[in-house]
């Protein structure tokens, strides 16, 4: 009498499981994005918000070398990239102190996924919210000269950042204990821009600042966006962008990895 001995699944094998399960969960965060319309609105109008009070309001004073409108473009999209991929720290939060995980470690799913469908749905979401700032841009007079090329490797630069501060928010989310210590993330984000190449440039800002601004992640991405669409050269920005960003954004992955298990095993 023969016995039947069953092989164990090898990682490959479960490659299109784990697929359809974070496939899942983008799904299921998209939909509580479009039932979240306050959110939904402001992640959208404050960009937009700030593009017009930047050009119409504070644009005759500032001195860039070219029209405000074409020099602030660019920071304003950077901006709305990172504040609204922060907010995938409240999501998850909420995931962890609603029971929503434990409920997920009871069923056949990889429990990682729900942070994976965090992140993803936040670049979704926010590619979509960038392309309505540029929209705007367009209509008030923004003029790009990029090419279809340009225009990939811009949103490639962009979905590289979404996908590097929703990780870290991922992260945040898991390290605090309420939603709303999760939402003051998306301020800090919210603050770097403004002290980069995006709005001014770093020569006109006092030494300490300067020297911030010039050597923090969202500059060399602004600068590198700002070369793409203008067809001004880039330099080594693309190259420091994405290293920056990277790293980031492993360092995010990393630390999802270990905040989840620890907070699992409780």
């Amino acid at each position: 009498m023969s016995t039947a001995v069953s092989s164990p699944v090898s990682p490959a094998s479960r490659t299109p499981g784990v697929l359809l399960d974070v496939g899942t969960f983008v799904g299921r965060s998209l939909r509580h994005s479009a039932r979240s319309v306050d959110a939904t609105v402001v992640a959208v109008v404050l960009p937009v918000l700030i593009l017009l009070v930047f050009v119409y309001v504070f644009g005759g004073a500032m001195d860039t070398g070219t029209e405000y409108l074409t020099y602030v473009v660019p920071g304003v999209i950077v901006l709305c990239a990172a504040h609204g991929s922060a907010q995938a720290a409240v999501g998850v939060n909420q995931d962890m102190t609603t029971g929503v995980i434990d409920r997920v470690r009871s069923l056949p799913v990889v429990g990682s996924a729900v942070l994976a469908g965090h992140v993803v749905a936040g670049v979704v979401r926010n590619l979509v919210s960038t392309a309505v700032v540029v929209a705007v841009a367009l209509l008030l007079g923004f003029r790009p000269v990029a090419t279809p090329l340009d225009w990939l490797a811009a949103a490639g630069l962009l979905a590289l950042l979404m996908a590097g501060v929703s990780a870290l928010a991922a992260a945040f989310g898991l390290l605090v204990t309420s939603a709303e210590a999760a939402g003051a993330l998306s301020f800090v984000l919210l603050f770097l821009p403004y002290v980069s190449s995006g709005f001014v440039p770093p020569d006109t800002m006092p030494a300490v600042l300067r020297g911030f601004a010039e050597h923090q992640p969202v500059t060399p991405l602004i600068e590198a966006v700002r070369g793409l669409l203008l067809g001004t050269p880039v330099g080594a920005a693309p190259l420091l962008a994405v290293a920056w960003w990277g790293g980031l954004a492993a360092l995010g992955v990393l630390a999802c990895g270990l905040l989840f298990r620890r907070r699992a095993a409780r």
